[in-house]
């Protein structure tokens, strides 16, 4: 690595430590000036905005940037973790469409919403290929029952056919999002709020430890940060960003999930909602999306998640349809006669046509076609339904289709 690598790196940690990821302001001046050139306008008392300044000058009272820098990175190094930035070749590109985000939502998280400047990453994975093929699960902390089958259910599945499973380390729907990975041994990215090297909530330690063996723990911040209430509504932009399309499984009126879906709203990514009880308190953020947002699409499956995710052509998700029927297939006569055929016991050709409303030419011609399909069988008193018809006229879901080769005939 060469010297000018060094020095932007270690500025760009400066940097992120100086003003919270996102800065508008912060990252304007590194795109037009370079990260070092920024650092040091920033740290001689030129800064552009009140509130930024503000906020440079008092992290810079308690510590020298370059320095604080430096001790984070030797940290870093301690626990086996890394700092990515834009010139490394895994650096995950899809987080650059924040350079163009706009929100039309006041306050100053929906502002500041630019690129991170660098990423903290624990684990051997490539960034940039865990996030190539990757989907976000986010959903609430206090998931029900329903939500955290559902979510399992499309972890697994997408995590299957290698897709990345991303989401934010928290209880709940997170939690849920990144078990299923695992047990399916796919890979799976936790971002994070604070330091890599201490992972927030403290009772999913072991599974953060898993994640980190086969996947990737990343945060903005540097080792040791602690998780600061707005830092998860800032670290919610790179969820949004940095991946493919979002699923939100369950949320409540307000929530960090719902945040998370205005930016992959306004990113125009695919932002996929699982639809819940209409009772359930948990679920009325997923249908608010829905009824507020064109953009956003039912799922409820891992075939949906595909369709809306993959290129065009790559999954085809068949649409939903009724289990057939053995009538199905069947011309209308053949399905009066059918329908005629008592469910227990038998009846002669004449019951038949009587019940049917046909000519009794007509259904002898049509129970021909009916014993070929295996759905009746002609015994000595009459004609009678097979097991296979009787069972699917009394079942109350729908049987499987008729089978279109002759079957043997009943020995009953």
């Amino acid at each position: 690595m060469s010297g000018t690598e060094d020095d932007d790196r270690l500025a760009r940690v400066a940097l992120t430590w100086l003003a919270e990821p996102g800065n508008r302001a912060v990252w304007d001046l590194v795109q037009a000036r370079g990260a070092v050139a920024t650092l040091e306008q920033l740290i001689g008392g030129d800064v552009p905005e009140d509130s930024l300044r503000t906020a440079v000058l008092a992290r810079a009272r308690t510590d020298d940037p370059r320095h604080h820098a430096e001790v984070a990175l030797r940290r870093g190094r301690r626990v086996g973790a890394r700092v990515v930035i834009p010139s490394d070749e895994e650096w995950p590109s899809r987080v650059e469409s924040l350079a163009t985000l706009e929100l039309e939502i006041p306050g100053q998280i929906n502002h500041d919403v630019r690129p991170p400047l660098c990423l903290w990453v624990r684990g051997g994975r490539s960034v940039g290929e865990a996030f190539e093929r990757s989907v976000a699960i986010v959903g609430a902390r206090a998931a029900t029952r329903y939500g955290e089958n559902v979510t399992m259910d499309l972890g697994y599945g997408l995590a299957e056919q290698d897709w990345t499973i991303v989401s934010g380390g928290a209880f709940g729907i997170d939690t849920f999002a990144h078990r299923s990975a695992l047990a399916a041994g796919g890979t799976t990215v936790a971002v994070l709020a604070c330091g890599v090297d201490r992972p927030y909530p403290l009772g999913n330690t072991p599974i953060f430890q898993q994640i980190a063996d086969s996947g990737l723990l990343m945060s903005e911040w540097p080792p040791g940060s602690e998780p600061l209430r707005h830092r998860f509504l800032i670290r919610n932009r790179v969820i949004a960003a940095a991946t493919a399309g979002t699923v939100m499984v369950e949320a409540a009126a307000r929530s960090g999930a719902a945040q998370t879906m205005s930016r992959v709203v306004a990113l125009n990514r695919p932002a996929m909602v699982v639809p819940g009880p209409v009772t359930s308190a948990m679920s009325v953020g997923c249908h608010e999306l829905l009824r507020r947002c064109p953009q956003a699409r039912v799922v409820t499956t891992v075939a949906h998640v595909l369709d809306e995710v993959g290129q065009i052509g790559e999954y085809l998700a068949e649409p939903a349809r009724a289990v057939s029927h053995p009538r199905d297939d069947l011309d209308e006569e053949s399905a009066l006669v059918l329908e005629a055929v008592p469910r227990r016991g038998t009846a002669g050709p004449g019951q038949l046509a009587s019940r049917a409303g046909l000519s009794l030419r007509t259904v002898l011609r049509r129970l021909s076609l009916l014993e070929i399909r295996g759905l009746v069988v002609r015994r000595g008193d009459g004609v009678a339904l097979t097991e296979f018809a009787r069972a699917a006229t009394e079942r109350t879901g729908m049987p499987p289709r008729a089978p279109l080769t002759a079957a043997p005939p009943s020995s009953g």
